[in-house]
């Protein structure tokens, strides 16, 4: 099948913020572990205005939650944009492709590729994991979708294809390290458009990473996203470091945090305190990735803290969003 076309097809937003050169801002929903949608709704409330798009998360740390797509199209609904989050660890390729061709079908337009948590971390630690293909096989086979109309198959797609605006992801700071910049290429020809990191505490090592990615000539192929995670107090910055596989949080910042708190014994007042200066070292950290060759954008991942995020990007001097620009929820 030749080149498809998609000029009739509505961009998504977060594709037309990078277009226009614009410092894109990215958050994240996570679904409920329920099935009440004003959970969403709410958290989209939270998030309006504030993010060019917003993360889906897809059973986040393998536990179950409500479906990223139906979440996603909750949030579309709500006037948040959705960047869908799909991972290979739940399905096989068949329902990889009927659900985003699904997802396509609602008006969501960003797709994000992940192989996931591993099952044992999450709380159906029996379950069985799928994984029948990777995250960079994953981008390939929606970018064929996309570019040229055919399944993982060869076999050629019915009418108008998923036009997904493609995403990936990358940790700079896991095992083997000198192997991470070489992932970051096979997914840009594989077909990824942009690519947020895992949560960023060491900044050296980072700046590192992005150094290699210069070397490697990929920072004009791939709009990347630095991941910077708020810290809530001590006891998550330690967690963090002690506890989470491929987080590289250093001592310095823990001290930071716990530092934060001293002398304070109201144990309200010194939860608010660790909080105003995790929210001032989250928006130091965005004024630092800013300056970093190849950095286009931040994904502001507050975890289950979406109030967070309106003074992080308002701090930062990343107000307003450009939302003249338009997007696919309004479109």
């Amino acid at each position: 099948m030749s080149e498809q076309s998609s000029a009739a097809t509505p961009q998504s937003n977060l594709a037309k913020v990078f277009a226009s050169g614009a410092f894109a801002v990215t958050g994240e929903l996570g679904p409920p572990k329920g099935a009440d949608p004003e959970v969403i709704r709410e958290k989209a409330k939270l998030l309006k205005g504030f993010v060019d798009a917003v993360n889906i998360t897809d059973n986040q740390t393998a536990v179950v939650r409500m479906s990223s797509i139906a979440a996603a199209a909750l949030s579309h609904q709500a006037g948040v944009e959705p960047i869908v989050q799909m991972t290979c660890r739940d399905r096989n390729r068949l329902a990889i492709e009927a659900d985003l061709l699904g997802a396509w079908a609602l008006g969501l337009r960003n797709l994000l590729c992940l192989s996931g948590d591993h099952q044992t971390f999450g709380n159906h630690k029996d379950s069985k994991n799928v994984w029948d293909i990777d995250s960079i096989q994953l981008v390939k086979m929606m970018e064929d979708m996309r570019s040229k109309g055919i399944f993982i198959n060869g076999e050629e797609l019915e009418g108008e294809p998923p036009d997904f605006f493609l995403g990936a992801v990358e940790n700079p700071f896991a095992d083997p390290l000198h192997y991470r910049p070489f992932r970051v290429a096979k997914k840009v020809r594989a077909g990824a458009k942009f690519l947020q990191t895992q949560c960023i505490y060491n900044m050296d090592k980072f700046k590192d990473f992005m150094s290699k990615l210069g070397d490697m000539g990929v920072l004009d192929d791939i709009h990347i996203m630095a991941g910077l995670s708020p810290l809530k107090g001590p006891g998550m910055a330690k967690y963090m470091r002690d506890m989470v596989p491929g987080m590289d949080v250093p001592d310095e910042v823990v001290e930071r945090m716990t530092g934060a708190g001293q002398g304070i014994e109201d144990k309200a007042e010194r939860s608010k305190a660790w909080r105003a200066e995790g929210i001032k070292y989250c928006i130091e950290q965005i004024q630092e990735v800013r300056e970093i060759p190849g950095v286009r954008g931040v994904h502001v991942m507050a975890i289950e803290w979406e109030e967070a995020v309106k003074p992080i990007v308002e701090g930062a001097g990343l107000l307003p969003r450009p939302q003249a620009i338009g997007s696919a929820a309004s479109a």
